[in-house]
């Protein structure tokens, strides 16, 4: 599924998967991955979203690093099958990616490793890494920011990924906030969820697609592709809508 880099392409964005909370019909969840020349980031791996990847040559994802927005299952789930690949399947013959996790992931995947029997195998799968609040790191030769938006009550970032010449702006889940016009200030491309037909009554977690739009206008960003939004919604035709499988050349 995933193919090479193109020598006259500088960045590279691939949709593994793209379905809100529930997957669409023969969907997979969140995961998108970005290539440059410096090596490959997978941000978010939700369910689906490992056997997608395993779709290449090698029958094992060649990813140098992962960076994980929150922990609501549909954009880290993937994460647990992993482990076990890489303890006893096919990932053991492949190189650990850095695993990047928000403030606290180590320990929060680690007691969900307890519970759901997967901790002793996390070492043998990532190497762990933490991020933190607007601090750029270094992953897969890529700079990322992560910038703390507002989901519910969950600590979530999105990410802004840059090779020093083309910038990818990924929202992960949030709800409308100014942060999210300086997540995505002036990229190539703007990853940003529509998951809603209307806003949310109470607490805000998720955008509508005309709250999208406003941050993307407010931002800069010189195109919009709206992701984790329902095959049932409709949208608008003047917005573009991401499928699993949409290669974007920046």
């Amino acid at each position: 599924m995933v193919a090479t880099i193109r020598k006259d392409v500088q960045v590279k964005v691939t949709v593994i998967g793209c379905s809100p909370a529930w997957p669409n019909a023969g969907g997979a969840q969140s995961g998108y991955l970005v290539e440059s020349a410096g090596g490959r980031l997978l941000l978010d791996c939700g369910p689906g979203v490992l056997a997608r990847l395993r779709n290449g040559n090698s029958g094992w994802p060649e990813v140098d690093a992962i960076a994980i927005t929150h922990f609501h299952l549909d954009h880290w789930g993937d994460l647990v099958p992993w482990t076990f690949g890489a303890a006893f399947g096919p990932g053991r013959r492949s190189p650990k990616p850095e695993l990047w996790l928000p403030p606290g992931g180590t320990g929060r995947l680690r007691a969900l490793g307890g519970q759901l029997s997967f901790t002793e195998q996390i070492e043998q799968a990532f190497e762990l890494r933490e991020y933190r609040a607007e601090e750029p790191f270094t992953a897969a030769g890529l700079e990322v920011t992560p910038v703390q938006l507002a989901h519910y009550e969950e600590l979530t970032f999105g990410l802004r990924v840059s090779d020093g010449t083309r910038t990818v702006a990924y929202s992960g889940d949030t709800a409308p906030t100014p942060r999210l016009a300086d997540l995505a200030r002036d990229a190539d491309v703007f990853l940003c969820e529509a998951t809603l037909a209307d806003p949310e009554p109470a607490e805000r977690g998720h955008l509508t697609a005309g709250e999208a739009s406003d941050a993307f206008e407010a931002s800069g960003a010189r195109r919009l592709v709206v992701i984790h939004r329902p095959d049932e919604l409709p949208l608008d035709e003047k917005l573009e809508r991401a499928y699993d499988g949409l290669e974007l050349e920046l």
